[in-house]
């Protein structure tokens, strides 16, 4: 994001349907993406429930580490097979949720892929045990088979797919690439020579090879290892193929016009900043972005008082006056300071012996209560100032946020002012419920903060 364009904002960006998107039948995948604590867990959540309030079945699959998935929906726990959410569903609508286990789908490839022997002995293979818990890139590459599976069965008409935080997130398409180009053979290939070469100089080169591999298999070293490579290769060789074909087919299907991609954010400058990364990759890869979502944007229904004139009034009260107001509260203020100082008889209006009478007769000017109750009088006003010039303060203090939220926004709609934007009001909370969920699916809904 280029941090020399100053703000523009002149015009609103496109407003991002939701309702639209979720409804029409053609819409299969929606993928979230976006930087880290931003709110992509529960955007995809809220999706979902919203979904299939409107008729539709849906699956959540997070990648998120994070379990609070799970808590929202009133599942004890998420795990890698789909699990009905209950009291979720409307016109036939319904919602699954599961959590990405790479390792468990990494299995479930082999068991569905090799006879019952092979897949024994490749489960059973330590070299397999730490390409499958701990590759780079294998967490995105199941999250594709993950989806390229859910895709593939009938059971649900829309997937709605967390993607891991912060950059990583576009590992996601990236995966495929990374993983496939270890398993398509060549790499293999190099992995195998030094078992034919045999001896020190084997080794000396294989440890080569190992060094572009991450510290979990660094650690196996020496024999061992030579064995296990070959052995996990031997095993392998008929599937090597088949995980490029597939990858290739979920990438395909990624490109395709019935997915959509939500880029998520936060109107902070950081997080619109990788709001404008994903963007620009997205656009590169023909990869169908539906629009951003702007998280936790704060709004008030008292913009119009600014946040300078709503200081201006919290000092004028502290000091003892309020600006650019000749008669009420400061009137009555300076009036009885006045008549504080008059000397006893002296009239002001009228007959000095009338006004004697008037005060006598009067009930409320009792002599003996009139002091204690003018304190008392004093003292509320005093508190009722307090109080009031602190509210001004923090009023000033929402609208300056305001405005710094609306000028950052201003910075990314200018880069790109063709993506639609839903913004959705910060809320005092987390959201743990299917309640608060389905408050979200509304701002969601809506496109705009409430009070904005």
């Amino acid at each position: 994001m280029n941090e020399g364009v100053d703000t523009v904002g002149l015009d609103s960006p496109p407003l991002l349907a939701v309702d639209r998107m979720l409804d029409d039948p053609q819409t299969r995948i929606i993928v979230c993406c976006g930087a880290g604590g931003v709110g992509k867990t529960t955007t995809a959540a809220a999706l979902g429930v919203r979904a299939a309030g409107r008729g539709r079945k849906a699956v959540v699959l997070t990648i998120d580490p994070a379990r609070r998935l799970a808590q929202s929906m009133g599942i004890d726990s998420l795990d890698n097979t789909p699990r009905r959410v209950e009291s979720v569903g409307a016109d036939g609508g319904e919602l699954h949720a599961m959590m990405l286990d790479m390792k468990r789908t990494f299995d479930e490839i082999v068991e569905a892929h090799a006879d019952a022997e092979r897949a024994r002995a490749i489960l059973a293979n330590p070299f397999y045990q730490s390409l499958s818990a701990g590759f780079a890139g294998t967490q995105e590459y199941m999250a594709m088979e993950k989806l390229g599976q859910l895709r593939s069965r009938d059971d649900w008409d829309l997937i709605i797919v967390d993607t891991p935080p912060s950059r990583s997130a576009l590992d996601f398409l990236d995966a495929p690439k990374r993983l496939g180009s270890f398993l398509d053979g060549k790499f293999i290939r190099v992995l195998m020579a030094p078992a034919k070469v045999g001896g020190r100089a084997g080794m000396k080169f294989l440890n080569v090879g190992m060094s572009m591999m991450t510290g979990t298999l660094s650690k196996l070293m020496g024999a061992s290892l030579l064995k296990d490579v070959q052995t996990f290769v031997a095993a392998m060789d008929t599937m090597f193929g088949g995980f490029r074909t597939r990858a290739d087919a979920t990438f395909r299907l990624l490109q395709a016009p019935g997915t959509a991609f939500l880029v998520v954010a936060a109107p902070e400058p950081d997080a619109l900043r990788e709001a404008a990364y994903f963007v620009d990759r997205l656009a590169a890869e023909h990869m169908p972005l539906a629009g951003l979502v702007l998280n936790r944007v704060h709004g008030s229904g008292a913009d119009q008082l600014s946040a300078e004139r709503a200081t201006a009034a919290a000092e004028n009260l502290e000091e003892g006056g309020i600006v650019d107001q000749e008669s009420g509260k400061a009137g009555l203020r300076d009036t009885a300071a006045a008549a504080a100082h008059t000397p006893a008889g002296t009239p002001e209006t009228g007959s000095p012996s009338a006004e004697s009478d008037t005060a006598e007769n009067d009930p409320e000017n009792d002599p003996e209560d009139g002091p204690e109750t003018d304190r008392n009088t004093s003292d509320l006003s005093d508190t009722v100032d307090t109080i009031t010039a602190g509210l001004l303060r923090l009023h000033a203090e929402r609208m300056q946020v305001i405005a710094r939220e609306q000028r950052t926004r201003d910075r990314f709609t200018s880069l790109h002012p063709e993506v639609a934007v839903a913004e959705v009001a910060a809320l005092p909370g987390d959201v743990h419920d299917l309640a608060g969920l389905r408050a979200i699916g509304e701002r969601l809904a809506a496109g705009v903060p409430a009070g904005a």
